[in-house]
This record gives C-alpha cells, sequence and structure tokens, in this order.
C-alpha cells in the first residue's frame, strides 16, 4: 500500500499529465492537423500584418482584434466563423478580398485552436 503522501503526488502528477493530454490545441502547444497548418499558414501570410495570430498576442494594428478574442465570442464555431470569413462584403475596405472556400475553412480550423475555457479578454 502506497504511503498518503506517495499517493498524493502520484493523483497530482496524474492529473497534470491528463490536462496536459486535454490541452492539444495550438493555443497550448499540441500538434496540428493539416487543415489548421494549412490555416496557420495562411493567416501568417495574410492575416498577421494586421491581426495577432497567435495566442496571447498583441495585434500590430491596434483595430484589428487579436484571433484570441475573435474565436472566444460566445457561440462561436468553426462553421460561424467560416460564414463570417466567406460573407466578405461585411469586411472593411482593408478586408475586401475573396478567399477560397478551402482555405476559409483551414483558417477557421487554425482559429477554433485559440480558443480556451479560461480565456479572460484584456482591458
Amino acid at each position: 500500500m502506497l504511503k498518503p503522501v506517495t499517493l498524493i503526488a502520484a493523483l497530482a502528477l496524474t492529473g497534470l499529465a491528463l490536462n496536459a493530454c486535454a490541452s492539444t490545441g495550438a493555443g497550448h502547444g499540441g500538434k496540428l492537423a493539416a487543415s489548421q497548418q494549412r490555416g496557420k499558414a495562411f493567416a501568417e501570410a495574410h492575416c498577421a500584418a494586421c491581426h495577432a495570430i497567435t495566442p496571447n498576442g498583441t495585434s500590430p494594428n491596434p483595430e484589428s482584434p487579436p484571433f484570441e478574442a475573435v474565436v472566444n465570442t460566445s457561440g462561436l464555431t468553426a462553421d460561424t466563423l467560416a460564414r463570417f470569413l466567406r460573407d466578405s462584403h461585411n469586411f472593411p475596405g482593408a478586408m475586401a478580398f475573396e478567399i477560397d472556400r478551402a482555405k476559409i475553412d483551414d483558417l477557421a480550423a487554425y482559429m477554433v485552436t485559440l480558443k480556451r475555457a479560461d480565456y479572460h479578454p484584456e482591458i
């Protein structure tokens, strides 16, 4: 039988390991799926000049919200985000460009990896 201190330490380490396994999104250092990798590459090439595209980033353009703030909006899903991105007439002038449907799906897939249950917007 394990001593109480050993048992508590083992349980704590198990909890830490399970928490690490549950946190596999891009926001937590996990490996990205192929579509998410393509979405991140697209974001780096086409979005990063204005938006922070990684966790805890600050957008180069103060008027452009960080991706993390966008995806942590209540009720947002990959589907609702993709629909928004497809509706380019809602974009401001600087974003008035068309994105191929597959690239939109990849971008949305990447962006939702930045969702965090403990997210709190900066004030």
